[in-house]
């Protein structure tokens, strides 16, 4: 762009392509081109989309067989390229788009940018979510368009993958802050989880090019859970704020109006303007139903108008009545209606997650009132026939509340259960739970759940019902403290609009996997700050005083306070007690990322407590250690006081933190 006949540089350092690497100069490309044929496709103008194609041939030109060999730092130019080729024809655009794909990991430059191997060798997904989402988005796009069973497979490989060891309940995928990445093989923590709103959205679009690839409704199985649940939680109820990550527990949080990186509202908005092309899919003489919404569609099938109709409830609703209307009386076509894993006890694809107690009611499927045996054909129920105008397809899903239980491999869920309830994840609030505290909860196995419409909360919605165990551990031990507490558990999209509390959507099945409230101590009724509160990475000061002990200083499952990006500082973290208290020793345990992230154990650390006023520090009789993976213990001599810091001293070049912090 420019501005007074100069260069506006708003992804570049000095001149165009001078930061390919690290730039989102091609990806905002991407976006441009994607808008213009939307704009084409909506207003049939061509003054955007001649805009795109002055663009994109000097991409070609740029970037061509003879031209740089530079690979876009965050993809997305591949799938604005290959929407380019489907609205021109030009077949040039489609070759730049594979060409980008092909020279990606040439060159071993790391996996954040799926760099680390060529795309076509690939089977595990790695690196930063959304890039990957785009990429592998883009490869099915050119596979479709080419064949190339190279791509093919590869994105086959990757995407088993994701669905057997990298998908989140709520369709999120990216467990890792640092990186804003994909973790390990079964890293799926909650509290900590990353699920970016825009890799959700990357997801629908990739799941939603692997089914017109293959036409199985598995991959729709995925983009509904995306839709529904990751992605609807990344937008507020009136439309004005946002998520950027979308944790799977918190002790609080809210949307925000905007970010300084502000990718997830811009896609929020372009993206739900685009879902009801999510609904049908038709391929020469078969029209397929994959999402359920009360709508009305002008469809084109053998080159004949067909207008179809739902009328529904759904989600909220398991009846789906479908109206045919063909413009041809007696145009005979192949209707596939899909019948949802969820309906006939499948969470996803692959065994990942599993219905706990499989619900014994039937999908019913009939035509103008005659019943028919529901026979699938890839997760599709066929129903081919000499179609009249007026005829009725009626679709009866079960809605019963289900329990779902992870593989154990993933240690975060090991004893635990989801609630879900049609394409519904549920997760239980602090409002709708009395004395608003979540994490001591058990649901036994055999406590009743049932539905219930609550037309006045949270602009009307269905919430599922039970009774919960509250845990207490008391002075004595070994003696567990039992309290029945009534639920009301919400969809997860629903979460976070009455304030800030606690909200988990995986729930202890019995008091080995629970976290029973502790008896309360000086520490978890102190009133924490800090020198600084980062605002990255979900870092709260409420998580040193939790109680909740990790696993390790690399855990992020516990939730943990840290002070990046300050780095080579001296930090304070301050307790404020509830009146004055004798205190004789602390313990902490530090946060250290090494291998993600730039924070480590700290260089030094030393207690103060707080005299009239002042701080001094304690007189210590043992010494102050650092240890990784382990708490450091302090004994001082005792002190009467209303308040304790600890002043922590980072290692040069980096930051630290902190999990636990307990007083005596």
């Amino acid at each position: 762009a420019k501005k007074d006949g100069k260069n506006i540089a708003c992804c570049y350092i000095n001149e165009p392509w001078d930061n390919i690497r690290d730039s989102h100069e091609l990806y905002n490309l991407g976006h441009m081109y994607e808008a213009a044929v939307a704009h084409y496709q909506a207003t049939g103008k061509r003054s955007f989309l001649d805009v795109a194609i002055k663009s994109a041939d000097l991409i070609v030109k740029t970037f061509g067989p003879d031209g740089r060999t530079d690979v876009p730092g965050h993809q997305e130019i591949e799938i604005g390229l290959v929407k380019l080729y489907r609205a021109t024809g030009n077949k040039t655009y489609l070759e730049q788009a594979k060409r980008f794909l092909d020279r990606r990991g040439v060159k071993d430059e790391g996996a954040y940018a799926q760099k680390h191997k060529p795309v076509t060798q690939q089977d595990e997904a790695v690196g930063h979510a959304v890039r990957a989402g785009y990429m592998y988005s883009g490869m099915a796009d050119v596979a479709a368009m080419t064949g190339d069973a190279g791509y093919i497979a590869a994105i086959d490989r990757i995407w088993d993958n994701v669905v057997s060891s990298k998908l989140y309940i709520t369709g999120g995928i990216g467990a890792r802050h640092a990186g804003e990445a994909f973790g390990d093989n079964f890293e799926l923590p909650n509290r900590t989880a990353y699920c970016e709103t825009c890799a959700a959205i990357a997801n629908v679009y990739w799941n939603h090019r692997m089914f017109l690839l293959h036409g199985d409704a598995g991959y729709i199985d995925v983009m509904e859970r995306s839709l529904y649940n990751n992605v609807l939680s990344g937008v507020s109820l009136d439309g004005k704020l946002f998520f950027y990550p979308n944790p799977l527990e918190s002790t609080g949080h809210d949307r925000q109006p905007w970010f300084g990186c502000a990718c997830c509202p811009s896609n929020i908005c372009r993206f739900l303007a685009s879902v009801p092309g999510y609904v049908y899919a038709v391929r020469d003489n078969a029209v397929y139903v994959n999402l359920f919404v009360n709508s009305t569609a002008d469809l084109q099938v053998s080159g004949k108008k067909v207008v179809l109709a739902q009328i529904t409830r759904y989600p909220w609703d398991g009846t789906i009545a479908l109206k045919v209307s063909p413009a041809s009386a007696g145009q005979t076509f192949a209707l596939h209606v899909r019948i949802p894993g969820w309906a006939v006890n499948r969470p996803v694809p692959g065994t990942l997650y599993s219905v706990l107690h499989p619900t014994q009611d039937k999908v019913l499927l009939s035509v103008n009132g005659a019943s028919m045996e529901v026979k699938t054909d890839k997760g599709f129920a066929v129903i081919e026939r000499n179609w009249k105008d007026g005829d009725m397809v009626r679709i009866d899903l079960p809605m019963t509340p289900q329990r779902i239980i992870c593989d154990e491999r993933v240690k975060d869920n090991i004893g635990r259960v989801a609630l879900q309830r049609g394409p519904l994840v549920y997760c239980l609030e602090w409002p709708d739970v009395e004395g608003g505290k979540l994490f001591n909860l058990m649901l036994p196995d055999t406590a009743p759940l049932t539905a219930s419409e609550k037309p006045n909360l949270l602009n009307g919605l269905t919430v599922i019902e039970g009774t919960a165990i509250e845990l207490r551990k008391t002075s004595t031990p070994d003696v567990m403290e039992r309290t029945e507490r009534k639920f009301a558990a919400i969809p997860y999209y629903a979460w976070a609009h009455r304030g800030k509390g606690q909200m988990m959507v995986w729930l202890p099945r019995n008091e080995k996997n629970a976290s029973p409230l502790p008896s309360p101590t000086i520490a978890s009724t102190s009133k924490v700050s800090t020198s600084f509160l980062s605002d990255v990475g979900g870092t709260k000061t409420e998580y040193v005083n939790d109680q909740l002990v990790p696993d390790s200083s690399g855990d992020e499952s516990k939730g943990f306070l840290h002070w990046w990006p300050h780095k080579g500082t001296t930090e304070w973290i301050q307790y404020d007690f509830d009146g004055i208290q004798e205190v004789g020793s602390v313990a902490v345990y530090w946060f250290d990322d090494t291998g993600r992230g730039e924070c480590r154990i700290p260089k030094a650390w030393k207690v103060l407590y707080r005299d009239n006023g002042q701080w001094k520090p304690v007189n210590n009789f043992s010494d102050y250690k650092v240890t990784k993976d382990d708490m450091d213990r302090l004994s001082f001599t005792p002190v009467k006081t209303d308040g304790l810091r600890m002043e922590i001293t980072c290692q040069p070049g980096y930051s630290t933190g902190v999990h636990e912090w307990m007083v005596n």
